[in-house]
């Protein structure tokens, strides 16, 4: 038996915030909170993501990040509707690349891929 990642978990200064952004980003929704920060989750087939409160300045280019697979709409769209929501275009010196990155609220850096059949 493998293991599964139950949750991730994200440093940020204002929980409240980042789980409005990626609980509208991800079609995820809030599942509790209390003084350490706020848990969402989306699918039970999805890790559930953990909101952390830290004033901590972020150092440099995140060591972790997700690629998002848009489902519904063209990458160029979901790009667009991600910065409606409070993303941000970040250039970490990718040049020539077939996705976008952005930021969330917090800094924290993702990509949008190209719309991707898993199953191909």
């Amino acid at each position: 038996m493998a293991s599964k990642i139950g949750d991730i978990i994200m440093d940020c200064a204002d929980p409240e915030a980042s789980a409005a952004f990626w609980c509208a980003a991800l079609d995820y929704r809030i599942t509790e909170r209390d003084e350490t920060g706020v848990a969402i989750a989306g699918p039970p087939s999805s890790p559930a993501i953990l909101l952390i409160g830290n004033t901590d300045p972020k150092r440099g280019k995140t060591p972790i990040h997700f690629d998002l697979w848009p489902t519904d709409r063209d990458q160029a769209d979901e790009v667009e509707r991600l910065v409606a929501l409070g993303a941000t275009r970040v250039d970490i010196g990718q040049r020539d690349v077939h996705w976008v990155v952005l930021a969330d609220p917090a800094g924290h850096e993702f990509c949008v891929m190209q719309r991707v059949d898993p199953a191909v």
